[in-house]
């Protein structure tokens, strides 16, 4: 094995200790107090949130913010999304006072030769993430060690098991939510008077971008609008490693 391999190998290894002691310690912790943690291991300038400002995510950016309005928040505009995620996007940095969220693009050239007629999303949905939401991730997270994010264990499916800590190749990778319950974030929407995505009265309950998105019936789970009829059930930024 090359030096530079051991030195990979070696960084890896101690970035998984890191996340298995982490989530040992924080297996029951508040999302306030994950959110603190997560700040003091690798300070503000090494940490980003993620956030879709999708149906759900206000709750978390609410206890952000709480903690520190400051935290970098990316946000991958797609050029699939609806006009309202915008504008509620728009909201949520007046009403919980966020100071910097980056709202961060496909590269043209890519777009350009590889969907110049924007029809991925139908033949190849999985090709269609990749190149619109899991490298412009990629390239937007290089600058960070560590992420959060906003899945829920209650969401089934590949997040049933998801711990509070893991490691996402060369991150830690943050999920104050993991143990948070659905009534839950109704209780911080409520008690924090926060606004609702536009589209949750128009019966979408899960919104992602507007080819792969349909309003979700009353007897089906909350996800279930989300590339309806495919067997896929991730856009690919939570079962592809960072780097």
């Amino acid at each position: 094995m090359s030096t530079i391999s051991q030195a990979a190998h070696a960084a890896e290894a101690a970035i998984l200790h890191s996340a298995q002691t982490l989530d040992r310690t924080l297996r029951d912790a508040s999302p306030e107090h994950i959110i603190e943690t997560a700040l003091k291991t690798v300070g503000r300038e090494q940490i980003a949130l993620v956030s879709s400002f999708g149906t759900e995510s206000a709750a978390l950016l609410k206890v952000m913010a709480d903690v520190d309005p400051a935290i970098p928040v990316i946000f991958l505009d797609t050029g699939w999304l609806f006009e309202e995620t915008l504008a509620y996007r728009d909201t949520l940095i007046s009403v919980l006072g966020l100071r910097d969220v980056r709202s961060v693009t496909p590269l043209e050239e890519t777009l350009s030769r590889q969907d110049p007629e924007r029809e991925l999303w139908f033949s190849d949905p999985d090709a269609c993430c990749r190149i619109r939401k899991v490298e412009p991730l990629a390239r937007a997270l290089k600058p960070f060690s560590a992420w959060i994010n906003g899945r829920k264990r209650f969401q089934g499916g590949a997040r049933a098991e998801i711990p509070v800590v893991e490691e996402d190749g060369e991150r830690l990778k943050f999920n104050p939510f993991a143990n948070v319950s659905r009534e839950e974030i109704q209780a911080i929407y409520k008690l924090a008077k926060l606004p609702a995505h536009p589209l949750v009265a128009s019966g979408y309950l899960s919104v992602g971008c507007m080819p792969c998105s349909s309003r979700t019936l009353p007897d089906e789970d909350a996800r279930a609008g989300r590339w309806r009829g495919r067997a896929k059930t991730e856009c690919g930024i939570h079962t592809m490693k960072a780097s």
